[in-house]
């Protein structure tokens, strides 16, 4: 994060997603890449990225929760923020929305990262519910998504914490 605010000529946030997130909140030991998306991009940033993918031997994705399933309207306000470096901000992509993706892929690996996720207090099962009520209509301009197994991984998630 330091060297990439370093090199950026203009402010920007960085959010992170996925594993880089799990790893940051201590969910997981290591990530094999880290997932990300500038918005607003800082200027400088696509250098920095080359060079530190190389030198700390990283793979850096551009990807994030609404690459897969809809945003919400609120995923900026919900993106708690890790840190303010120079000019640029990061921050975890709504986790939420993370979770949310995650459930949707239904990985054994992406489901402890929700459990997690909603274990440690980051995520409510409320939070799940409503936003899964946001996006569902818009579900379908995503094409490669299973809505009916979506929902399905949703339910089954949910009910495995009400016992």
């Amino acid at each position: 994060m330091d060297a990439l605010a370093a090199s950026a000529r203009s402010p920007g946030k960085i959010y992170f997603t996925g594993g880089a997130t799990a790893l940051l909140l201590g969910f997981r030991e290591q990530t094999i890449d880290i997932d990300i998306k500038l918005d607003p991009e800082p200027e400088g940033a696509f250098e920095a990225i080359a060079r530190l993918k190389d030198e700390l031997d990283l793979n850096v994705e551009l990807a994030s929760p609404d690459d897969f399933i809809p945003a919400t309207s609120d995923w900026r306000e919900k993106s708690p923020l890790i840190a303010s470096v120079g000019r640029v901000q990061y921050f975890h992509y709504d986790l939420a929305l993370q979770a949310l993706s995650k459930l949707e892929r239904g990985h054994d690996k992406d489901i402890n990262d929700v459990r997690n996720l909603v274990g440690s207090g980051h995520v409510t099962i409320e939070e799940l519910r409503r936003k899964f009520a946001e996006i569902e209509p818009r579900l379908i301009r995503y094409p490669a998504v299973d809505v009916q197994k979506f929902r399905g991984n949703l339910e089954k998630f949910l009910k495995g914490f009400q016992t």
